[in-house]
């Protein structure tokens, strides 16, 4: 009797599950749409089943069709196309997406939180239906949960007692009340009795945050993703874009920025360098006024404005923009120190930074008092710096100020202690020309070896050449020889060099080197006195005047002005 019963209560189970099932089928078909998605070139690169999960758009489908797509549409069961806007997470190992879709109160499925908890104790022979996308009536097919297995703690991993309809990977798969469960994955083999589906939830609680441009999945379509809900994660997103995406992706992510927080400044600064990187500064100088406007405070926007315009007329001052100037520049950077929200004295203030702008705009503006005033003025700051001692030098510089540009240069290598950084490299070498320069050759030399020793490899013929002049100023001919002999090796299709070579090697008395070096001279630029005049010399050095004046007269007939006195010496 007890068995009768229990038979019969299952029966009456299954019969009721099963006109529920009739009950919500017909509604729940709209929810499911085809996805179409396509190429660079236009084509069709994939297709699958999908449906809604909100009333504004997210939907869920297969990832597979969006690998090397940049365009995707949906056609829901009324047929209607809706284009896809943007990818709102994707996991490649399940082959599962969600996705935005320009539309508006669009008929969702209900997806059941987690899924688990809500199976029964004994899951087996939980009746299930799959519902398949449809533009007439839709017939669900009927199944039994076999297992559910848990994965990432509160998701579902489901094996299902069905018979699997071609081309319904992507379907959902739903309970008694017409909620979703799971989303139906690609059978082990077409035909098989056992079918899978993984949990709804998993990917409908999938969501972009800042870090979402680095996503394996996400990477390898050309959709663009959705900017995050929260402004710090959005920043986040469209800094990263910045730096690893093409300027016409990194521009769709700075419009979706602007798009979704329009009182923001960083927008707006971003778009405004897109658009002073494609010289169309009049939309730079738009969206530059537009970040001022909606920033509180305003000093930082008064500060990028200020850059951008240095920027401008530094580098690209051959492209006429007449609103912009050196002198708006200064006025721009004026507003952003006046602007600031914390006492100029404030240490965290970044007035001193502002101010750094300033100098450097000063400087461009060739009024070098005004510029050393104000890295002067910095020096003594917390952002005290070897490129600010470095600009104060330079003032000195063309103010005609050798010694106090020479100290100034002392402070900024000064700013590295031995064994020196790499970054100490540009002050170490702009001391070693000014030494130069100022008659302070071995000084100059010391300055150049510690180069040498930050850059390590990729030194030019340039660097051994200049060293090599320093040396011979400081009578350290050796030192001198060895880097002329370097600067040949790294450019030996260059005469000048072995003209060099040639004169040290004279000079110390090593002329059967000094000839071989003339003769190659010679080989390299037949037109040009120099080799000849010292391969003159160099004979005439080692007593063959016979051959070597006959070279000193081909160097006059090719132009030396110095032929002649040698040739009188040699006579």
């Amino acid at each position: 009797m007890m068995m009768v019963l229990g038979l019969s209560f299952i029966i009456f189970h299954l019969s009721f599950s099963s006109v529920a099932a009739q009950s919500w089928s017909s509604k729940a078909a709209k929810s499911v749409f085809t996805l179409k998605t396509f190429g660079a070139d236009g084509h069709l690169t994939g297709s699958a089943i999908g449906f809604f999960i909100s009333e504004e758009g997210d939907a869920v489908s297969s990832f597979t069709p969006f690998i090397g797509a940049v365009r995707a549409v949906v056609i829901d069961a009324s047929g209607k196309e809706l284009p896809v806007e943007h990818m709102l997470g994707a996991n490649e190992m399940y082959d599962v997406a969600k996705f935005r879709v320009t539309g508006k109160k669009l008929q969702p499925l209900q997806v059941v939180s987690g899924g688990m908890p809500l199976l029964s104790e004994g899951v087996g022979g939980t009746p299930v239906w799959l519902l398949p996308y449809s533009v007439s009536k839709p017939a669900a097919v009927s199944g039994q949960i076999a297992k559910a297995e848990t994965f990432q703690e509160s998701y579902a991993y489901y094996t299902v007692r069905m018979q699997m309809p071609e081309n319904t990977v992507g379907c959902p798969l739903l309970n008694a009340n017409g909620e979703v469960l799971g989303i139906m994955q690609q059978p082990a083999r077409q035909g098989d009795t056992l079918s899978y589906a993984i949990s709804a939830a998993f990917v409908a609680d999938m969501k972009i945050t800042g870090l979402s441009l680095n996503d394996a999945s996400l990477r390898k379509t050309g959709i663009p993703m959705a900017m995050p809900d929260g402004k710090e994660d959005a920043l986040l997103m469209m800094y990263m874009a910045g730096s690893t995406l093409d300027s016409l992706r990194y521009q769709h992510v700075v419009d979706d920025f602007i798009a979704k927080f329009p009182k923001e400044e960083e927008g707006y600064i971003n778009r405004a360098q897109l658009a002073f990187n494609g010289n169309r500064f009049a939309d730079a100088a738009r969206d530059m006024e537009k970040a001022i406007s909606v920033s509180s405070p305003k000093d930082n926007a008064h500060y990028a404005y200020a850059r951008m315009i240095y920027q401008k007329e530094l580098f690209k001052s051959s492209i006429p923009f007449e609103e912009w100037s050196l002198d708006k520049a200064v006025e721009e950077a004026n507003e952003a120190i006046q602007a600031l929200a914390t006492p100029v004295t404030d240490p965290q203030s970044p007035a001193n930074v502002y101010r750094h702008l300033l100098g450097q705009i000063y400087f461009a503006q060739k009024k070098y008092d005004d510029a050393l005033a104000v890295f002067d003025e910095l020096s003594t700051t917390d952002i005290r710096s070897a490129e600010i001692y470095y600009e104060a030098a330079r003032c000195h510089e063309l103010k005609g100020d050798t010694a106090q540009m020479l100290a100034k240069l002392d402070s900024a290598v000064n700013m590295y202690s031995k064994p020196y950084l790499k970054e100490a490299a540009p002050y170490l070498w702009a001391r070693a020309l000014a030494r130069m320069n100022a008659g302070k050759h071995r000084l100059a030399v010391q300055d150049m070896n510690e180069y040498e020793k930050l850059i390590a490899t990729g030194l030019s013929a340039e660097f051994y050449y200049i060293r090599e002049q320093a040396e011979l100023s400081g009578k350290q001919f050796q030192q001198a020889l060895n880097d002329i002999t370097k600067a040949t090796q790294l450019a030996p299709a260059d005469p000048d060099y072995f003209t060099e070579k040639a004169s040290v090697e004279t000079r110390v008395g090593m002329y059967d080197e000094a000839i071989a070096s003339a003769r190659e001279c010679i080989r390299l630029a037949p037109d040009s006195p120099n080799g000849y005049l010292l391969l003159g010399v160099a004979l005439c050095q080692k007593g063959d005047k016979t051959e070597g004046l006959p070279q000193l007269q081909k160097a006059k007939e090719l132009g030396s002005s110095q032929a002649d006195a040698l040739i009188n010496k040699f006579r």
